[in-house]
């Protein structure tokens, strides 16, 4: 497997595996991950068994301390020099689940943003994912009441350093 982060000539694929990940209230869109790709592709990790995207992680870097959803549609808040890296995303296509992709992809994130010298990660979760996370240090903070996406329950996580 290799890991490295994303370049425009990877947008149809990470579209793709979005939309197996995520129902559509919730999915990004392909304009969305351009915008994404283009403001932050540093801090939009993927992985590929051979030629093939199997699983992402993404999300900006921002001097907000909670995630929002105006967060995922404007990636130009992004702010490279921000305290905080939020992960908007963490994709890996079925067939490849259970095999620690998304670990090793959450991971990558969680030391790039140590190195750079970040307050930490924010997340959003549903709840059935909140002991996933913890798994990496991240602390529930309850449900959040800043990002309601796709209509559904979010519980916000936090990994401070």
């Amino acid at each position: 497997m290799k890991i490295r982060t994303a370049t425009m000539d990877d947008l149809n694929e990470i579209a793709n595996v979005e939309a197996e990940c995520f129902p559509a209230a919730e999915a990004a869109t392909k304009e969305e991950f351009a915008g994404r790709i283009r403001y932050y592709g540093n801090h939009f990790w993927i992985m590929l068994e051979e030629d093939k995207l199997i699983a992402f992680v993404d999300g900006f870097v921002t001097d907000e301390a909670d995630l929002t959803d105006e967060m995922y549609e404007k990636a130009a808040m992004h702010n490279e020099d921000g305290a905080w890296q939020m992960i908007f995303g963490v994709n890996t296509l079925p067939d490849y689940r259970k095999h620690g992709y998304a670990g090793q992809l959450i991971q990558c994130a969680i030391k790039d943003a140590r190195e750079q010298g970040r307050k930490g990660l924010v997340l959003t979760c549903k709840e059935k994912l909140i002991k996933y996370y913890a798994k990496f240090s991240f602390v529930d903070e309850g449900v959040s009441d800043k990002s309601t996406h796709g209509n559904a329950v979010w519980h916000q996580m936090r990994l401070t350093f």
